[in-house]
């Protein structure tokens, strides 16, 4: 049937259901069923099946009358209510009317009055059904109008209701949703309405034989209606930092055992503690909506003044002295009365010029008053007060800060290196964030302490760096991954002396619309070299430190003349055992360098744009030019270096004074290392070697151990290798890392060494070499007694502290002042003139831990303390007076205490060596009374006479077995002439 067909039908049915409609209009007499025999079949739920009409019945509602049967009394059948849909006009929710053709009525099975009448006109068709029909006839397709709607819906199957009447509008309409379509199929009984029983009593409720069908839930979209607001206010939500609580116990009862007993509430004090409730008087309520409002005024007010003018003129005025004639003066001087008043008051001149050369007339005891208060004891204000504090938020913010090191020659800028708060186990695991995450190293500027004035970019995190002592634009740092890297931040320089730290680079002279955008952003500097990362080291850098501009070393560690005065060797140290020398100076020397300019020019190798060329030839090609490996004295590992300390300092040029001409003074040195090649630019035929340097140092470990070795290679007797020595004595005198190994400011023999709960400080021992003739001078001031107690032993260790210690630094100004910094945040200022058992002060700087501390010297009178903690804020204190200005001959005075200490140090150890040699004499006089025969100690010289005799029993038994076997013949003596 085409379109056409099913159109005209579709108005005939029209047409059919109009005059049904005016006939009922016309005759509202119900109409009567044909008889049925017997007992009236059971009535589906929505058939149009009805009696006779009763009062309860509505107007116009159709219904059918029974007659009676014969034998039996006629039934009276109550009326069945029309379906819901007759009596409510309106469309159900959710639903759509559809005309649907004669085809489409063929397709789905759903013909009018045929498969779906007035009684039965529900139709179920399943939703792949009509997307089918979608996709074969498209736009033809009936369901093509609400083709998106058929889409969205998420049942299975689709309601079509039959709509006879045409009260919708169409022939049909559809259900799109679950709950209207369950209502339609089965719609709910109404109150009062009355079923026929059993027998057709009326009033008597027919039993209910309805299978219900249980459809599960469908979960549908939130719609809010503000309840989760509410529920939110009324949830408890953190807002205060949580308490943390340490538990502490003894070191000495570490491992002690534990004993549990039962007691009383009233035999302790603590046995019951009452909790009684009490004003919290922090508490705050937080205004969330606060309606306002204020209007301002301006006052204006009229003023004048007016001010006497005064016209200007010159005036001047002219005066000479007043004095006596010649004639006059001659007179005066032949009078007796002068000659008198001269003999009177000579004597009192002299005495008075003695006293001027005694004490300083001119000195002012008013101003200087209050240097009284620099004793001991006194209340002065001796506290650290906070000067400023540095923090950025997008690249410091939750890491911790690593190194601080103050710029040599600018005064105000700072420099910090932060790195990720994470362990190895969790920078593998977040390896791909790490990478990420620019490696920095911030400048920071007094005059700007919220933007950063430069970005130091690294290819890892830096554990430390320092500034080139000869030129502050050279920077060279640490990274994580072991590599060296090196900065020059030449062109920036002008920035970092500006005013206000190189924020005004705008002129004034710009025109309109041709400023420069990045003006104002902080410039990042990436980094012009870094060293070869198979010749570099394995662990993280954790120290680092530029060889003094006078002093270079060879490439078998020997001392000699930097004729330039420039710093260019640098020492760095990590966990991986050894010690590495670099040197930033090209390989070849200037002839050959020239020569083979031009070829690396052919290569076309350029550095990116913004990075100079200054350290060109080293990039992913440096080496190290000398290695020191920390073997230990007994097998069982290496020695894992954190922090070293050599003797030279920078600035201190006297070695120059005492330098040999020509490299190795004699052959004995050439065996310690002091050989070299001709032709490289390190000669040391063509510089002089500084005898005075030492080539000794002290090293920190990472197992708290302190390690004095040299750097300058030996010939190892047993393998004949040249090599490391074996350290001439390392202790073990803290409970964890080393983390400051520092030589005193004033006195270069004193190191401070911090490390785990403790801190100790050494005095350096006078190593005796016989190439070394000053070694045995100083020798002479300091007892061999004493000197070789300095080897045994700190001359000062500190009891533990119950807070680990992170880092430690001399005062610049005091000698015996120093500062030491602890994990919970505080730090200690100890006075070794004051207290030694305990600091002087201790005060608490930051809520989280400390990493590292730097004072600094800004000018006579004011002293800064740099404090940088692990959540990446650095600290700026200001040093009181009473820590900054010294005490008078306090030199003198730490010298001399030191000079005590280890006095007391060496009659320790003579103690320690008398009870020894006690101990034998009593052993071997047990053993006399025993009847055991005592150990005899053997000279040397016995000792050496005893293995020759053993050797020559060895060659007499080893030729006469070589005899037995025939290998050799026994050799007629010769004849004696």
């Amino acid at each position: 049937m085409s379109d056409t067909e099913g159109k005209e039908v579709s108005d005939k049915e029209k047409e059919h259901s109009e005059e049904k409609e005016m006939d009922t209009a016309k005759s509202p007499k119900p109409r009567k069923t044909p008889p049925s025999s017997g007992k009236s079949s059971p009535k589906k739920p929505g058939s149009a099946k009805s009696g006779t009409m009763t009062p309860k019945s509505p107007a116009g509602s159709r219904g059918r009358a029974t007659p009676k049967s014969k034998g039996k009394r006629e039934e009276i059948k109550m009326e069945t209510p029309a379906p819901e849909e007759e009596e409510d006009a309106t469309l159900p929710d959710h639903c759509e009317p559809i005309f649907l053709s004669s085809k489409t009525q063929t397709i789905f099975s759903c013909v009018c009055d045929s498969d779906v009448t007035k009684e039965n006109r529900f139709k179920i068709i399943p939703k792949a059904a009509i997307l089918e029909d979608l996709h074969n006839r498209a736009g033809v397709c009936d369901f093509h109008p609400i083709k998106n709607k058929i889409i969205e819906y998420p049942g299975e199957e689709f309601l079509l209701v039959y709509d006879r009447d045409f009260k919708f509008g169409q022939n049909f309409y559809i259900c799109f949703s679950e709950e209207t379509k369950e209502k339609l199929l089965h719609p709910p009984k109404k109150e009062g309405e009355v079923v026929e029983g059993e027998g057709g009593v009326p009033g008597e409720e027919a039993e209910d034989t309805t299978v219900y069908k249980y459809v599960p839930p469908q979960s549908k979209e939130w719609v809010s209606h503000g309840s989760e607001k509410e529920i939110k206010e009324e949830s408890v939500v953190e807002m205060r930092r949580r308490l943390k609580v340490s538990v502490r116990r003894k070191r000495k009862l570490f491992g002690a055992p534990c004993k549990f007993t039962d007691r009383n509430v009233g035999d302790a004090k603590d046995g019951y503690v009452e909790c009684t409730s009490y004003k919290d008087k922090t508490f705050d309520l937080q205004k969330i909506e606060l309606d306002k409002g204020i209007q301002a005024i301006p006052w204006f007010m009229d003023s004048g003044t007016q001010t006497e003018w005064k016209y200007p003129r010159n005036a001047n005025t002219q005066y000479y002295p007043r004095e006596f004639s010649q004639h006059e003066q001659q007179e005066i001087l032949k009078k007796k009365q002068t000659g008198t008043f001269m003999d009177g008051v000579c004597p009192r001149f002299q005495l008075a010029l003695q006293q001027n050369e005694i004490m300083d007339v001119f000195f002012n005891d008013w101003l200087n008053l209050g240097e009284a208060d620099n004793t001991f004891g006194s209340k002065a204000d001796n506290h650290l007060k906070e000067y400023q504090s540095f923090a950025d938020l997008q690249f410091s913010k939750e890491k911790k800060i690593t190194d601080i090191q103050w710029h040599p020659t600018i005064k105000g800028i700072v420099a910090v290196s932060v790195a990720e708060k994470l362990t190895f186990d969790e920078r593998i695991d977040n390896a791909s964030k790490v990478i990420m995450t620019p490696s920095l190293i911030l400048i920071w500027s007094f005059t700007d302490p919220i933007n950063p004035q430069l970005f130091l970019e690294a290819p890892d995190d830096i554990h430390s760096f320092q500034f080139c002592p000869s030129n502050p634009n050279i920077i060279a740092g640490g990274c994580q991954n072991g590599q060296l890297v090196l900065w020059d931040i030449s062109a920036h320089a002008d920035r970092l002396k500006q005013p206000r730290g190189g924020n005004r680079n705008k002129r004034a002279t710009v025109l309109p619309g041709f400023e420069d955008p990045n003006a104002l952003k902080t410039p990042i500097v990436r980094y012009c070299a870094v060293s070869s990362i198979e010749n570099s080291h394995h662990a993280p850098i954790t120290d680092i430190m530029w060889l003094p501009d006078h002093v270079e070393i060879n490439r078998m560690g020997v001392p000699q003349e930097n004729k330039g005065f420039e710093s260019c060797q640098i020492f760095t140290c990590a966990t991986d055992n050894c010690i590495l020398v670099w040197d930033t100076r090209p390989t070849k020397g200037p002839q050959q360098q020239q020569q083979g300019a031009k070829p690396k020019d052919k290569d076309g190798t350029k550095n990116p744009i913004g990075v100079p060329d200054t350290f060109k030839h080293l990039d992913l090609t440096w080496k190290p030019m000398l290695k020191v490996h920390l073997h230990k004295s007994e097998p069982g590992g290496d020695h894992a270096p954190t922090k070293f300390s050599i003797a030279e300092k920078q600035g201190d040029r006297g070695a120059l004074s005492k330098a040999t001409d020509g490299g190795v003074p004699d052959k004995e040195a050439s065996v310690t290392g002091g050989y070299f090649q001709s032709g490289k630019p390190g000669s040391g035929r063509e510089k002089r070697t500084l005898q005075t340097v030492k080539t000794h140092f002290f090293v920190g470990t990472e197992d708290g151990e302190v390690v004095y070795v040299d750097w300058m290679p030996q010939k190892d007797q047993d393998t004949g290798k040249i090599q490391t020595p074996k350290p001439d004595f390392y202790h073990t005198m803290h409970d964890g890392p080393i983390m400051t190994v520092q030589r005193s400011p004033f006195f270069m023999d004193i190191l401070l060494v911090v490390g785990g709960w403790n801190f100790t400080i050494w005095k350096e021992a006078v190593v005796i070499d016989k190439n070394n003739p000053s070694s045995a001078e100083s020798l002479k001031t300091l007892n061999v007694a004493e000197n070789d107690a300095l080897k045994s032993g700190p001359i000062l260790q500190s009891a533990p502290n119950p807070i680990r210690m992170t880092s430690g630094f001399w005062s610049p100004s005091r000698p015996g002042v120093f500062y030491i910094s602890k994990v919970d945040g505080s730090v200690d200022v100890w006075d070794l003139l004051d207290k030694t058992h305990e600091p002087s002060i201790t005060q608490s700087v930051s809520p989280s831990a400390i990493t590292k501390i730097y004072p600094h010297a800004v000018s006579h009178k004011q002293h800064l303390l740099a404090v940088g903690d692990s959540s990446g804020t650095l600290h700026i204190l200001e040093i009181p007076w009473s820590l900054r200005l010294p005490a008078p001959n306090e030199v003198t005075g730490v010298a001399n205490y030191f000079e005590r200490e280890v006095k007391r140090r060496g009659f320790v150890v003579q103690r320690w060596d008398f009870r020894e040699h006690e101990k034998r004499e009593l052993e071997a006089e047990a053993k006399k009374k025993a009847g055991i025969a005592p150990n005899v100690l053997l000279t040397d010289e016995e000792i050496e006479y005893r293995l020759k005799l053993e050797y020559q029993a060895y060659m007499e038994a080893e030729g006469n077995f070589l005899r037995e076997l025939g290998i050799t013949k026994e050799e007629e003596p010769l004849p004696q002439t």
